[in-house]
């Protein structure tokens, strides 16, 4: 395990067996999260959203859902409005 030293502005540099096991490029940013006394680096993604692309594949649909949440939606309040529509005709005899 390698030990590395701390600047004065508190920089450390990591070892280039780390960076390459990492796959960490020059400029690629890191995150540096604190895991009880531990510091734990993780490599973020150059592009969040293509590295995010098809992590739902095979999941239920979330749109699918809510269309269907939607349309039962409007048939309630369509029942509720001609509920209300023949109680107006009944009190206006």
């Amino acid at each position: 395990m390698p030990i590395v030293k701390t600047s004065a502005k508190g920089q450390i540099v990591i070892p280039a067996a780390i960076r390459k096991k990492l796959k960490i490029k020059p400029g690629q940013k890191v995150n540096l999260t604190l895991v009880e006394d531990t510091a734990v680096i993780t490599p973020l993604p150059e592009d969040p959203i293509k590295s995010l692309r098809g992590i739902l594949k095979g999941k239920p649909s979330m749109t699918k859902a809510l269309l269907e949440d939607r349309k039962k939606e409007v048939e309630r309040e369509e029942k509720d409005i001609a509920r209300l529509l023949r109680r107006s005709r009944l009190a206006s005899k």
